[in-house]
């Protein structure tokens, strides 16, 4: 794709993010800077034809690519390396984190019970629901009337329970019930505000 179609497309992404829409053909001169629209019919052609955006129905709308992102060379978390000349991969998060997209959903994590095993609070959980579960699965689950993620475990007696990753807080022993809503399948963490 030309670098000049590339910032046309920053400004599509931008707009789209702030309105989680496009304007119409005219509006989108303006939004892009075009002189006129058939600039913008031509740049909408290109970006049809690349796989970023489709026609439906008379309007714009997005493509699941429009929202991939380069995934740019592996970086060590020890010593630096050199930098992979390999042309970058397009992917989204969607891509990387969600198999089943019917099938999964995302919870917002309040507090530290689950410090140890890297889900901080504030951070998003992605969970997969009607997924078998084992113990030593990272769940979420309703235990007598109240949501929580835990780990799954299972007693010498063949009762289930629930296990903190943080050593303040004790195990979860339902009292009257435990169900097991989905299976934590990703954490998503936001490291700068």
């Amino acid at each position: 794709m030309k670098e000049l179609d590339e910032k046309y497309l920053a400004k599509l992404r931008t707009h789209w993010k702030r309105h989680a829409a496009f304007p119409s053909m005219g509006k989108l001169c303006e939004t892009l800077g075009l002189s006129s629209t058939s600039s913008v019919f031509a740049l909408v052609g290109r970006l049809v034809d690349a796989g970023y955006l489709e026609r439906v129905e008379g309007r714009v709308a997005p493509t699941r690519k429009f929202f991939s992102r380069p995934l740019l060379s592996a970086v060590r978390a020890g010593l630096p390396q050199p930098d992979s000349q390999e042309q970058p991969e397009l992917l989204s998060i969607d891509d990387y984190l969600v198999d089943e997209p019917n099938r999964t959903s995302m919870h917002k994590v309040r507090g530290d019970s689950m410090k140890d095993a890297g889900i901080l609070d504030g951070d998003l959980v992605v969970v997969e629901h009607n997924t078998p579960t084992k113990p030593g699965d990272i769940v979420i689950a309703w235990v007598d009337n109240e949501l929580t993620v835990k780990t799954l475990a299972l007693d010498t007696k063949g009762s289930y329970y629930l296990e903190p990753a943080n050593a303040a807080y004790s195990a979860i022993h339902p009292r009257t019930s435990l169900e097991v809503l989905g299976i934590v399948i990703g954490v998503v963490r936001r490291t700068r505000p």
